[in-house]
């Protein structure tokens, strides 16, 4: 049987690209190989948002290629790849096939063609690893749901809708019927992503962001739903009483708002305000009182002043959000910030994304102590021994911190944690 080692890297976009592909592969008796090793072909899900994520990818495809022995294949696909393809081809004689985003399909004829002497028959479609999605190849209790491709944001330092395309909604009964198989297959969790979720539905007419998260929490079964990348402006009354009624729904908010100041937030393309944020963050919580809220801000944006930084990290202090994340300008050929006059230096990048760190550090601390003797739901998503690496509903996969319960569980099922210690960003706790 022909096998192949994937490594995607990235959002979880990308993870869907690489699970969709996965199956595809399956379906053509191409397993999936955990050690590199032993693969016929080795695969890089490549990302090319920011520099610090072409460096990992770039980095990631010259490990991979040292592993190439004898008849072993270099596969290198995603958004770097789609960027860079030519320049990768000539820099890394070692990659023998290059694709961009969305082509899964063409890879999978490539993988066959290559290996089809060591192929087993193909298998049924509609198989899965555990049972579960028609078109997915996923083993962790969660499942990203991607409702939607492309971007139509005309943020200034933002790549994507270069390399992705426009927005452009899924159909709701494609995306239901996803919905439906990953939850049949064992997901606890359905963790709608797109670049711009608030966006669902403009392109199609009657059918919005609300209504896909209601029918969504209509499909039967124990699971959680959780919605990542919620564009500010877009958030309004109907899907704030959405996510406060729906049971289902974890009372979680990812909403990058990417600075305070206004005149930052006009050159990055994004407009608002700190006072129209702490506004609708007033409206939020007081709409969902259980709510977590998570953002994420840009340092060292081109003319970016102190006082502009000042103005950002008191918003911030001022705000207390539950989850933070910082991300250092990065300067992106091809956007119109990367032309802006007033670049600022590295070490000022670095100086205040540190600042602004060391103090959600606090905030998160102080959060976190807040919740020591309360009990709490939780998702198990890893086992070892008798310490179980699970989740409760404020905590985001691969994004925030982790509960370490001690006790006997399962992976993959819901538990009830008691909380006993807490750290800047993690939690420890015993399973009732």
């Amino acid at each position: 049987m022909g096998k192949v080692h994937l490594i995607s890297l990235g959002c979880p976009k990308n993870l869907v690209d690489s699970e969709r592909l996965l199956k595809k592969l399956g379906e053509k008796g191409v397993g999936y190989c955990s050690n590199a090793e032993d693969s016929d072909i080795l695969m890089v899900n490549t990302c090319g948002f920011i520099e610090d994520a072409k460096r990992e990818s770039v980095e990631e495809i010259l490990r991979v290629a040292a592993l190439k022995k004898g008849n072993k294949k270099l596969v290198v696909l995603g958004c770097l790849a789609k960027r860079y393809g030519d320049d990768l081809i000539k820099e890394i004689p070692e990659i023998d096939a290059i694709w961009g985003v969305g082509e899964e399909e063409r890879i999978a004829e490539y993988c066959e063609r290559t290996m089809s002497p060591l192929l087993s028959p193909p298998r049924d479609k509609g198989v899965h690893k555990e049972g579960g999605a028609a078109d997915r190849f996923i083993d962790t209790p969660y499942a990203y749901l991607k409702i939607a491709e492309g971007c139509d944001r005309k943020c200034s330092y933002c790549v994507i809708p270069g390399i992705r395309g426009g927005f452009r909604s899924r159909r709701p009964e494609e995306v239901l019927s996803e919905a439906e198989d990953v939850i049949r297959g064992g997901a606890r969790e359905i963790i709608v992503v797109a670049q711009d979720i608030t966006s669902y539905g403009k392109d199609i007419g009657g059918y919005d962001l609300s209504r896909l998260v209601r029918d969504i929490a209509s499909i039967g079964g124990d699971f959680w739903i959780r919605l990542l990348y919620l564009y500010p402006s877009s958030v309004d009354d109907r899907l704030i009483e959405t996510i406060a009624s729906e049971e289902k729904v974890c009372k979680y908010i990812d909403m990058p708002l990417q600075h305070a100041s206004k005149k930052m937030l006009g050159l990055m393309g994004r407009g608002g305000s700190a006072e129209y944020f702490a506004k609708l963050i007033e409206r939020i919580r007081s709409a969902v009182p259980a709510v977590n809220i998570r953002t994420t801000f840009i340092v060292g944006f081109p003319q970016e002043t102190e006082e502009d930084f000042r103005e950002l990290s008191e918003f911030a202090r001022r705000i207390k959000f539950d989850r933070l994340g910082v991300f250092m300008f990065s300067k992106e050929e091809g956007t119109p910030s990367s032309k802006l006059r007033g670049q600022i230096p590295a070490r000022t990048k670095k100086a205040r994304f540190e600042e602004l760190m060391k103090e959600q550090a606090e905030i998160s601390l102080e959060k976190n102590k807040e919740l020591i003797g309360k009990t709490f739901r939780a998702i198990v998503d890893d086992v070892s021994d008798d310490i179980a690496i699970a989740r409760i509903s404020s905590q985001a996969p691969e994004i925030d911190g982790v509960v370490f319960a001690e006790g006997k569980a399962k992976k993959g099922e819901f538990v009830t944690v008691k909380i006993v210690e807490a750290y800047d960003y993690d939690l420890k706790a015993r399973i009732s």
